[in-house]
């Protein structure tokens, strides 16, 4: 019996896989920032920080529309909305958008709005909507599940690209261990082995490894020191208001902060 070598594998493809997002290119030589509110929470709200990152090194716009919650009574998002304001925040800025979908059913409206899907790490295991997203061509950033090991995460991209969309991103979140200090232990050993598995572009999120905002510019410093080719942040104008995940979120000042050290201590790296 032939052995199969996976899509996402070195193996099958030597050169480094680099996708195009309008004027961004994920994969090069330039570091990509993600940066942006957990949740859209309002016109006014996105359209001030996608203003403020736009011009603090940021590539690309996070913004939830729907939430995915631990609990179902916590801010799950404005919804379609939501998805209106990302789009206003993209023609005022000309900041690529990333917003998270959940649901087969989301794909048909929230098409023209995205120009990355993102799948969260509890959609990680939701094969149908891996291979629904494979059958478009728009690029699809893959979130490492809360308890997924390297072989599973890639497996899970491999029902993206065996659809035909070769246009994957995978992202480390961090995993759930025993140790409870943070919200998630960020596993800084899986990037260099993604590296040295995978053509495919790597992302880390200290923001939802940590937890905590005050540990999330050592993790990124930690991550791209590793090898990632982005960073995703979260990003609030007000996180002690913020209706999701202010105690993560970084305010202006530590984001520039943030921008500043990742500037000075890799000076060969051009964000």
């Amino acid at each position: 019996m032939t052995k199969i070598i996976p899509l996402s594998s070195k193996k099958k493809l030597q050169l480094k896989t680099k996708i195009k997002v309008n004027n961004v290119e994920i994969g090069g030589d330039k570091l990509i920032i993600i940066a942006g509110p957990c949740s859209v929470e309002s016109r006014e709200q996105i359209l001030d920080i996608a203003e403020y990152v736009k011009g603090k090194g940021a590539a690309i716009l996070r913004g939830g529309a729907f939430k995915p919650r631990t609990s179902p009574y916590s801010f799950r998002g404005l919804g379609r909305v939501a998805l209106e304001y990302l789009l206003e925040a993209k023609k005022r800025t000309g900041l690529s958008v990333i917003t998270e979908i959940m649901s087969i059913h989301e794909l048909e409206y929230m098409y023209d709005y995205v120009d990355i899907f993102q799948v969260g790490s509890r959609n990680m295991y939701n094969y149908d909507l891996l291979e629904v997203l494979g059958a478009q061509k728009k690029p699809v950033l893959l979130k490492r599940g809360l308890s997924a090991t390297v072989e599973e995460f890639l497996m899970a991209a491999e029902y993206v690209l065996l659809k035909g969309n070769s246009n994957v991103i995978l992202c480390e979140r961090g995993i759930r261990t025993f140790e409870t200090s943070t919200r998630n232990t960020l596993d800084i050993n899986c990037i260099p082995v993604l590296k040295e598995k995978t053509h495919l572009p790597i992302f880390v999120d200290p923001s939802h490894a940590a937890g905590n905002k005050h540990y999330v510019l050592p993790l990124a410093l930690a991550a791209i020191a590793a090898g990632a080719d982005g960073i995703m942040v979260e990003v609030h104008n007000n996180p002690g208001k913020a209706l999701s995940d202010g105690e993560q979120s970084l305010d202006y000042k530590m984001y520039e902060r943030l921008v500043f050290e990742i500037s000075k201590t890799f000076k060969n790296i051009t964000i």
